[in-house]
């Protein structure tokens, strides 16, 4: 059976500060581990208004320390915008303070623009390709082996769960080369979706981590007790988002009656685009949606981002996808 996990972007709404959002984030991660959610993730962005994720290592700790059986971590930690030892010595600590839960989604992209990488103090005139090796040095700091001159203290000899994050190709046969679990950013860019998934099998490679390969997808689920009140809800993000797409990234904005009436047809023609891999409406709706997500793509977990205004109905709408569970046996 498919798991159901979390991804949460620690969303700033409108009126909002950082600090309500992460009391947020760990009520969320608190319901997700008691209505039996498999893991909680946390994202890293910079420089957007609406999203509070940015110190994700630290945050991560927060949601950890607040929990105690759910898998806690980065999806994704990305990488070019740090040194690979800074990154296994913070999860190094992490995976002492809390051992077998965390987890080490990498990703190769910036998570922000030029102006925010230079920010982060990185030379911006790194070659993207270098991502590879950037892994490679990471995951050896963590060997009890390690041939590196550095060691990672704490790290080494330490074991957080390591996934390759993308969007694209790149990302898939990477995944599959290392014999990492693969996650792909399907919740945002789902256009080479099908195409990253069957890079990813049929080039795996079993490794010491992983015997068989395993894909988890990003998913947008926007849950109520009727249609209309989740499209109602769904609005904020589908605001957040054409804004965002338009060059004015902003805090989530309360939810407003048929949004989606007032786009231009180019606006309805994006949203309807990358947010395409995506449920909206009751119960009974939802599940007819994943079912078909789950059968057109065989994915072993979906990791759901479900970002509303109101904190309450975001916890609603998870509390109504975890009693589809049983349900989501993929239609023929």
């Amino acid at each position: 059976m498919t798991k159901l996990s979390v991804l949460d972007l620690a969303p700033i709404a409108q009126g909002s500060d950082a600090a309500t959002s992460f009391r947020n984030s760990l009520s969320l991660a608190r319901h997700a581990e008691a209505l039996g959610f498999h893991r909680f993730w946390l994202a890293e962005h910079h420089g957007m208004p609406g999203i509070a994720s940015a110190a994700t290592s630290v945050l991560i700790g927060h949601i950890a320390g607040g929990t105690s059986t759910i898998r806690v971590g980065a999806g994704g930690i990305m990488l070019p915008n740090h040194s690979p030892l800074v990154i296994a010595e913070q999860f190094g600590t992490l995976e002492s303070l809390y051992p077998g839960r965390i987890d080490l989604g990498l990703g190769r992209a910036p998570g922000s623009d030029q102006v925010v990488a230079r920010a982060l103090r990185r030379n911006l005139d790194t070659d993207p390709e270098a991502f590879p090796q950037d892994v490679l040095e990471l995951m050896e700091y963590f060997s009890e082996d390690s041939r590196l001159p550095v060691t990672a203290v704490p790290g080494k000899g330490l074991s957080p769960q390591f996934w390759i994050l993308g969007s694209s190709l790149f990302g898939a046969q990477l995944a599959a080369y290392l014999g990492l679990p693969y996650s792909f950013a399907s919740h945002f860019a789902p256009q080479m979706l099908m195409q990253a998934i069957h890079t990813y099998r049929a080039n795996f490679r079993p490794s010491k981590f992983l015997s068989e390969p395993y894909v988890m997808l990003g998913y947008n689920i926007f849950a109520a007790d009727s249609d209309d009140d989740a499209h109602f809800l769904a609005s904020s993000w589908q605001q957040s988002f054409v804004s965002l797409r338009n060059g004015r990234p902003i805090q989530l904005p309360p939810p407003v009656a048929g949004y989606t009436d007032t786009l231009a047809l180019h606006e309805r023609a994006l949203l309807d685009n990358v947010l395409s891999c995506t449920a909206i409406g009751s119960p009974s709706t939802v599940a007819h949606t994943m079912r078909q997500f789950i059968a057109r793509t065989g994915a072993d977990e979906l990791i759901i981002t479900s970002n509303m205004f109101d904190h309450q109905a975001r916890l609603r709408s998870y509390e109504i996808v975890a009693g589809l569970r049983d349900q989501l046996q993929p239609e023929s």
